[in-house]
């Protein structure tokens, strides 16, 4: 995977090209102090709130007595968060204009790890404050600051990038209808169930027809029309078999290769195979996968970012260290009962 090809999946070097056959969405500039406030691990407080609560003098007399004193430093401040406003009215004037509602991303990901912080459970963001929320809690987000061409095989020098808030109009999308499409030389070589995690009977019972259409897709609006010959993009597939273009993403290990394996997708062996998870139609190309009803249904793989980073290294394994550290402390327990 090249830098150049991580650069052609930003979503203002595709998006003019594709308009026609995508969700409609604004694109605004990120300003530099903007980009600081999300990157600061310090600022706690989330800024672009439009309603602050209000009190009445009443309410605020008693809430001054029963306030608790946390501290007795006369030094401490209130923390209060950062303002930008006039990036907020162009936020706000972008979000209008979509429809009052919105899902928010920047040049490649958007913040679904995030979901979970949200009042909502959800991406649908009304104000700058809901989009700001999701921004700063994400790790996804981040990686797109820090390590945007983490994976990259050349050794060229790190282009410089103008980093934009994307907005895209908010609509109601089935987890089960969406498809990543994996295209190598121009060719369409794998397509998986987005949401692998999940068992859904149409897609096994309408695979062959599913395939289908989305190849039809493909041959009319994306082959030979991108800026690359070898790259992944995710389809969406209404409820009247209308084909819908959502997202590229760079052809390699930054992209998940879901019911695949990137061996398996840049190597180009086994890739009709049956695969655990997933099974394949009979068909030369491209090879359909999607979850069986033999599989145990698993959690979402974004619930983890929810629950502090300790507790995932145990239950996964990752830390030996950690693991290490419970078994002792556990050992010492029972000891001393």
């Amino acid at each position: 995977m090249k830098k150049e090809q991580v650069l052609h999946c930003q979503f203002s070097a595709w998006y003019p090209r594709f308009r026609a056959l995508t969700i409609r969405s604004a694109v605004l500039p990120l300003p530099q102090n903007v980009q600081e406030y999300l990157l600061d691990d310090g600022t706690l407080v989330v800024s672009g709130r439009e309603d602050p609560p209000t009190h009445t003098q009443e309410d605020s007399g008693e809430d001054e007595a029963e306030e608790i004193q946390w501290s007795d430093d006369e030094n401490t401040t209130t923390l209060k968060a950062p303002e930008f406003p006039e990036f907020a009215l162009k936020v706000q004037e972008a979000i209008s204009s979509l429809g009052g509602s919105v899902f928010p991303k920047l040049n490649w990901s958007a913040p679904r790890d995030a979901y979970w912080i949200a009042m909502n459970s959800s991406l649908k963001c009304k104000t700058l404050s809901d989009i700001f929320l999701l921004l700063k809690s994400s790790d996804f987000i981040t990686r797109d600051f820090t390590q945007p061409f983490i994976h990259c095989t050349d050794d060229s020098p790190d282009p410089s990038l103008d980093y934009e808030l994307v907005l895209r109009k908010w609509c109601e999308l089935i987890p089960g209808a969406e498809f990543r499409c994996f295209v190598k030389e121009n060719k369409l070589i794998g397509i998986s169930q987005r949401d692998y995690t999940q068992y859904y009977e149409h897609i096994s019972k309408q695979h062959e027809e599913i395939s289908r259409s989305i190849q039809e897709f493909f041959q009319k609006h994306i082959q030979y029309k991108f800026l690359d010959e070898d790259f992944v993009f995710d389809v969406y597939r209404d409820s009247k078999g209308k084909v819908w273009l959502i997202d590229f993403n760079p052809f390699g290990e930054v992209t998940d290769s879901l019911l695949f394996t990137w061996e398996e997708l840049t190597s180009g062996q086994n890739v009709k195979g049956d695969h655990g998870e997933g099974e394949a139609t009979e068909q030369d190309y491209p090879a359909f996968r999607c979850t069986n009803s033999g599989v145990t249904v698993q959690p979402s793989p974004y619930l983890s970012y929810g629950l502090p980073k300790d507790f995932v290294d145990l239950s996964t394994g990752e830390d030996v260290h950690k693991l290490i550290d419970l078994l002792k402390l556990k050992r010492n327990q029972q000891d001393d009962d």
